[in-house]
């Protein structure tokens, strides 16, 4: 009999067969927090480009982008230590911000990448605008991809509709969930074997806390692109877009205007890996 594991290993991998180059190595980095599972793309001598997910979601959600910038760079997909993924958690546990941050200069050491260019998605943009403040020294350039937390808050709507699926996740309670923010949209059924899978994940779910400060962001002179769901409903794209402009010093901002937040990165308009892919052509390299 096929145990939970196994069904849930056997979904991630079908992912990367199906929707990732055929190229893609998997590895694994030993943190003081666990093992962290990473997927990359590109040549290795190409500029290094980390992409972090959103909750549940898995690396495996970023095969599009991973495919769109893997001609030129050396992109690296990790599975957030904690999270559902192949990466297992282990000696410290993951509690705070700090944690978070200590977690990512391991994982940038074990790469061997004194600096990288950060993109996030959601939770995961969250943790890439953590780091920018953290360490500005190591990140190039910014993308944050319909950033949760960061700016302002959730929606309360958004918040209401997401709590039985928080509470007790099951299968049916996240599709529920997943159909009502994107509209019904029709999503990748490979990858959604795989979050089906994910609904009784065997670990803890990766902490969350406090927004970035505002001072903190207010002096970071490397490159923010951020790019927001036009459909979302995970919060106002207008008031994080107006938020994120009086604190970041050199921030460009694109509205995505199908997308809702969960299609993102999954099911993105072309578009938007083109025009990260334009942002790290002009700031995502070595000067």
């Amino acid at each position: 009999m096929e145990s939970s594991d196994d069904g849930f290993l056997a979904a991630y991998d079908a992912v990367l067969a199906a929707r990732w180059p055929a190229s893609t190595e998997s590895g694994a980095v030993s943190t003081p927090y666990g093992t962290t599972h990473v997927n990359s793309v590109g040549p290795a001598d190409a500029p290094p480009v980390v992409l972090l997910h959103g909750g549940g979601t898995t690396s495996t959600v970023w095969f599009a982008t991973a495919t769109a910038l893997g001609g030129a760079y050396r992109v690296h997909a990790v599975d957030t230590v904690g999270d559902a993924g192949r990466s297992v958690a282990g000696g410290r546990a993951i509690r705070t911000v700090d944690d978070q941050m200590a977690w990512l200069d391991a994982v940038l050491d074990g790469l061997g990448a004194s600096a990288v260019s950060l993109c996030g998605h959601s939770y995961g943009a969250w943790s890439a605008l953590h780091y920018a403040a953290h360490a500005p020294g190591r990140v190039r350039a910014l993308v944050l991809v319909d950033p949760t937390n960061c700016f302002t808050g959730f929606s309360p709507r958004y918040l209401l509709r997401a709590l039985p699926m928080l509470l007790r996740p099951t299968v049916r309670r996240r599709r529920a969930f997943l159909d009502w923010e994107t509209g019904g949209a029709a999503l990748d059924e490979t990858w959604l074997r795989l979050y089906d899978r994910a609904a009784d994940f065997p670990t803890a779910r990766p902490r969350t806390g406090p927004r970035p400060a505002p001072e903190a962001l207010r002096t970071l002179r490397l490159p923010v692109l951020l790019l927001l769901a036009g459909r979302g409903r995970a919060h106002d794209a207008g008031r994080v877009a107006a938020s994120a402009a009086a604190l970041l010093p050199r921030l460009e901002t694109a509205l995505l205007p199908g997308a809702t937040h969960h299609t993102l990165p999954l099911a993105a308009p072309p578009e938007m890996d083109a025009r990260i892919g334009e942002f790290l052509a002009a700031h995502g390299r070595d000067d």
